[in-house]
């Protein structure tokens, strides 16, 4: 435990010397919001808080894991790392950590704007659903990103991890809730990631019971990004340290 805290200290000391993540990271949801969100006056505004909060998250799973694990895979100091006798769940922990931080701080001005601009009132219940399926629905999102940070090069990783960003948030829904797409974007829409965990991020915040189709299809999206994740972590082993 005490390692892994060490390394998402280490992690949060680094990436809050970038600007070029940090702004982005914390600024951008919020502003969307502002600039997409609010004007959108015939959606339930603890709907659009919900989608843009999963929005938020959604840049660390792609910015943070994806591009962070490419540019680290191409540093010295990251080998060098890996030859010590530390096992990867350690420093892997000490990233989810660090990811969870920023995650946080990227949350919170999207309520705070939300609450303060818009009539939005959920019960504490409602709230804790609506944390627990924000952590727990951005797994397979979050996979995925590990799985582009294994896979794709330094030089690719970030213009890839902008066009599944970008792409996911808009055709989930999460700049709109669950209407407002073009009917073409819609048909596909369910068949995302983002869509599924859209769909039970409004139940939570509507306070409506859970579709398991929903919650299984974001099971199936882990099991494949996960083992995508894995089988790039084992190949990236391979070939560095054979």
């Amino acid at each position: 435990m005490k390692l892994a805290l060490l390394h998402a200290r280490a992690q949060l000391r680094q990436l809050a010397r970038y600007p070029t993540f940090l702004v982005p990271t914390l600024v951008l949801p919020v502003a969307f919001f502002v600039a997409f969100g609010l004007p959108r006056r015939h959606t339930d505004p603890a709907v659009l808080m919900a989608s843009f909060s999963a929005y938020a998250v959604l840049s660390i799973a792609f910015f943070q894991f994806g591009v962070g694990i490419a540019t680290d895979r191409e540093d010295p100091w990251e080998a060098y790392l890996r030859t010590l006798p530390v096992g990867p769940g350690i420093r892997f922990a000490g990233r989810v950590a660090s990811a969870i931080a920023f995650a946080t701080a990227a949350t919170v001005p999207v309520v705070v704007v939300a609450v303060a601009a818009r009539p939005v009132s959920l019960g504490a219940a409602a709230w804790c659903r609506f944390a627990l399926v924000l952590l727990a629905g951005s797994t397979p999102l979050a996979l995925l990103g590990i799985a582009l940070g294994y896979w794709v090069p330094a030089r690719g990783a970030l213009p890839v991890a902008n066009l599944l960003y970008l792409g996911f948030a808009y055709a989930g829904g999460l700049w709109t809730g669950p209407s407002g797409l073009p009917h073409a974007v819609e048909l596909v829409a369910p068949y995302l990631p983002t869509r599924q965990w859209g769909e039970v991020l409004w139940a939570a915040v509507r306070d409506e019971s859970w579709g398991g189709s929903h919650w299984l299809a974001l099971a199936a999206f882990a099991a494949a990004f996960g083992a995508l994740a894995a089988w790039g972590y084992r190949r990236d082993e391979g070939q560095r340290f054979r």
